[in-house]
């Protein structure tokens, strides 16, 4: 019924437990995990985990804006000829991050485009970390959109006005996850005004767990807490907003 479009189950915070999540997560209804890969090092992990539990787990091959150094360059030269080596879905997660460090701006805006165009090259849809950056990365986007570039814009927070920006560019959804449960995040109030057909669901695991439990390690198995939080946005019922969810992730990821 559901899946998971975001999740980091490749992180040493699963190792104890990796098979009892993934079978929790299987029990709970969602069945199709992706996972974004992040740096130079975890894209082995990443790749690992999906041949071990193939048709469940399937990988992106990007490079994070958090983990771009001066070096990024090898590291880009390193990531790009996995794509072709294993059976990967998207490029990502990729982007712009404001939120830790500013000063690199010009590389992160460099390697962001240079993946993009991976993107483009392999005909692949890109997955796009945004932190404190919509700005600029409309900015990128305004330069090098075009008919074929699709995507989800992950983990979106942001306002009635940039959501419709990105779909003006038409070929991008919106991540939702654990913030639309959130008090006092607003975010409840901006999906309202989304069409359910340019969302997909998303944990972030283990990060940005929902209410009710926040504070702890996140999983794929609270995917439906989320859902049943958009049925009650879109009043209408939580196997419906699977259901339509999957069919846009299935669009977009084509799996």
């Amino acid at each position: 019924m559901y899946i998971d479009t975001h999740t980091h189950i490749y992180l040493k915070d699963f190792d104890e437990d990796r098979k009892g999540i993934i079978s929790e997560c299987l029990d709970s209804g969602v069945n199709k995990l992706i996972l974004p890969n992040i740096d130079k090092i975890s894209i082995a992990d990443v790749i690992k985990i999906c041949e071990v539990y193939k048709n469940i787990c399937y990988p992106m091959v990007g490079l994070h804006p958090c983990y771009i150094k001066e070096s990024y360059e090898d590291d880009l030269e390193y990531l790009k000829p996995i794509i072709k080596s294993i059976n990967t879905i998207a490029i990502g997660e990729i982007g712009i991050d404001l939120y830790w460090d500013k000063s690199n701006l010009e590389i992160q805006r460099k390697a962001f485009i240079t993946q993009i165009n991976w993107a483009k090259e392999f005909k692949l849809p890109i997955v796009i970390h945004a932190r404190d950056s919509y700005n600029e990365i409309f900015e990128v986007l305004d330069q090098v959109n075009d008919e074929d570039l699709k995507g989800v814009f992950h983990c979106f927070s942001s306002s009635l006005k940039d959501a419709d920006r990105i779909l003006n560019y038409g070929g991008f959804k919106l991540g939702i996850g654990g913030v639309v449960t959130f008090k006092n995040s607003g975010l409840d109030k901006v999906v309202k005004n989304i069409d359910i057909k340019n969302i997909v669901l998303e944990t972030d695991s283990p990060y940005l767990t929902p209410t009710p439990f926040r504070g702890t390690r996140n999983k794929s198995s609270y995917i439906p807490i989320i859902a049943n939080k958009l049925s009650d946005i879109y009043e209408i019922s939580s196997e419906e907003i699977g259901n339509i969810t999957s069919k846009n992730a299935k669009e977009i990821f084509n799996i």
